[in-house]
């Protein structure tokens, strides 16, 4: 399944989730439900947000934007973030009214039960979004998904406290857990913005990415002295690779052509969405430290 169609499910996914958990409210009272519901209708936003950003970032470089469009993803991330911090907020006023005025609860085993069966199928489709997200490179879908999979530990935190409060009589808990899930949003939300907006910064790839990288300059680049200055960035599914390759003076351009392709060919065969860009220098120009050096 593509991304655009990834993205087109998780909209439906969303409203039937978001419509199953409003009915558990309805049926219950339940502040920690509205809670989870309210996370819902961001999950529904995200996910027409990322469907957007998707299709950006799979058009094709053009005169405006020469590098490609793969950063649109980063900016729903960014979006899908913020957000969620301001879900968390909605939860923590309806937990303070809820607090200072607890309710018992109408019909809690049935409303559970319905909202458990959301989160069944939140916990699923999370699954897919991260699974096929880290396949297609796609830090949209990965957020999406990794954000569902939040939803689903605050949904079961929720049905296991309310089942306390059933049990208890404590009817507090509600408010209560309503706070605690806020709590946990806040977090995801705001660690959610600090990897998308890395990305955005052109930061560099892993570094067991970038060690493999190094080591396929080294092994393919026969006929070269060294290499230096290499830099990588990555957005989305394309990884961005520049260094400086030094030959030695006696090399034509053919030649030192001939290099350059052989390096290339292996890296897009290793990362097909590499972009790769070699600057050809002089022996003069070795550093001889901090680089690779090539026998």
């Amino acid at each position: 399944m593509t991304t655009i169609k990834l993205a087109i499910c998780s909209i439906f996914v969303g409203f039937i989730v978001l419509g199953l958990k409003v009915l558990a409210y309805w049926m219950t009272g339940s502040v920690a439900l509205l809670s989870d519901a309210l996370e819902s209708t961001v999950n529904v936003a995200t996910a027409f947000a990322a469907l957007i950003a998707i299709h950006i970032a799979a058009k094709p470089a053009d005169t405006g934007h020469p590098y490609g469009h793969h950063k649109a993803e980063f900016f729903s991330a960014v979006l899908e973030g913020v957000m969620i911090i301001v879900a968390a907020l909605l939860i923590l006023r309806e937990a303070y009214y809820g607090f200072m005025e607890p309710l018992v609860l109408d019909a809690p085993i049935e409303g559970l039960l319905m909202n458990l069966g959301a989160t069944a199928i939140n916990g699923f489709w999370a699954w897919i979004l991260v699974s096929r997200g880290r396949r297609h490179k796609s830090p949209a879908l990965v957020a999406d998904g990794k954000h569902l999979f939040t939803d689903v530990l605050t949904s079961v935190g929720i049905a296991v406290g309310l089942l306390l409060a059933v049990i208890t009589g404590w009817w507090i808990l509600d408010p209560v857990l309503a706070a605690l899930v806020a709590v946990n949003i806040l977090w995801s939300g705001s660690k959610l913005v600090k990897e998308s907006l890395s990305g955005l910064m052109d930061e560099a790839v892993p570094q067991e990415t970038l060690t493999a990288i190094r080591e396929i300059i080294a092994s393919e680049a026969d006929g070269a002295m060294e290499a230096h200055d290499l830099r990588t960035r990555h957005a989305g599914p394309a990884i961005f690779i520049d260094f400086h390759l030094v030959v030695p003076g006696e090399t034509t351009v053919f030649q030192a052509h001939e290099i350059c392709d052989r390096i290339e060919s292996v890296l897009k065969d290793a990362y097909e969405d590499a972009r790769i860009s070699i600057h050809i220098e002089p022996e003069h120009k070795s550093k001889q430290s901090g680089v690779i050096v090539l026998d």
